[in-house]
C-alpha cells in the first residue's frame, strides 16, 4: 500500500465541494485557481492532492468527467463511489469502510502509511470528512450489469421462435434432389419418375 494523501484543513473539504457544484468549471485547477474560490490559506494547497486523489481531477490537475458528473443531482452518490474507488484497498478489507471506527481505520491506514500518529489521524479525518458528503449505495457500482454464470446478456439469449407451428416443431430442412436419367428415357418413363416424387415427398396424388 502507499501513503493516502490528507488534508490538513479536513473542515473545508464540504466547503470546497459545494464550491466544485457551483461555480464554472476551470481548465486547470491550481492553488491560483482555488485561492479565487475563497480558499487562501498556505494549507489549502493541500485539498488540491485530495481532489485529485478521489478522481476529480487527472494527473495534470485537469477536471474529469467525475467532476462535471459530481455536480449533478446525485453528487452524493458519485462521491461516494470515487471514494470506494480511490480507498479501494481500505475497502478491500472493510468492505463497509464508510462505517467502520476510527481505531480500525487507524489498523488499515497505519500499515500503508510512512508517518506518525499524526499523518494517521489527519488521514482519518480526511476519509471521514469525504464520507459526510457522500452517499454509499448497497454495491460499488450499482449501474453495472450483474456477471458470472447467474447472468446471461439480453444479446446472447436466442431469438424468439415465429408464432408458426410449423416453425416451432425444430429446425427448417431443405433437400435437393438431382435427377439423372438415360437419354434414352422416354417422356413417359420421366413423367413415372415425377409422379412418384409427388406421392412419396408431397402426398400427392399421380397420374391414373
Amino acid at each position: 500500500m502507499a501513503d493516502y494523501p490528507y488534508t490538513q484543513v479536513t473542515g473545508k473539504l464540504k466547503s470546497l465541494l459545494d464550491k466544485i457544484r457551483t461555480v464554472g468549471i476551470p481548465a486547470k485547477v491550481s492553488f491560483s485557481w482555488i485561492k479565487t474560490i475563497g480558499f487562501t490559506s498556505s494549507n489549502d494547497n493541500t485539498l488540491i492532492g485530495v481532489l485529485k486523489f478521489v478522481g476529480l481531477i487527472d494527473g495534470s490537475n485537469i477536471p474529469t468527467p467525475m467532476w462535471t458528473a459530481y455536480r449533478g443531482a446525485t453528487h452524493r452518490v458519485v462521491l461516494g463511489d470515487a471514494v470506494r474507488q480511490a480507498y479501494s484497498e481500505l475497502y478491500a478489507v472493510y468492505p463497509d469502510a464508510h462505517a467502520r471506527s476510527n481505531t480500525e481505520l487507524s489498523h488499515v491506514f497505519s500499515t500503508s502509511s510512512t508517518g506518525g500518529q499524526q499523518v494517521i489521524t489527519k488521514t482519518i479525518s480526511t476519509f471521514k470528512a469525504l464520507v459526510q458528503e457522500a452517499e454509499f449505495s448497497a454495491s460499488p457500482n450499482p449501474t453495472a450489469l450483474p456477471s458470472g454464470p447467474l447472468h446471461t446478456p439480453v444479446a446472447a439469449q436466442p431469438p424468439a421462435l415465429p408464432n408458426n407451428p410449423a416453425a416451432q416443431q425444430g429446425p427448417e430442412v431443405h433437400i435437393d434432389i438431382q435427377i439423372h436419367t438415360s437419354p434414352e428415357s422416354s417422356s413417359d418413363q420421366i413423367d413415372k419418375i415425377f409422379d412418384s416424387m409427388a406421392r412419396h415427398l408431397y402426398g400427392r396424388a399421380g397420374k391414373t
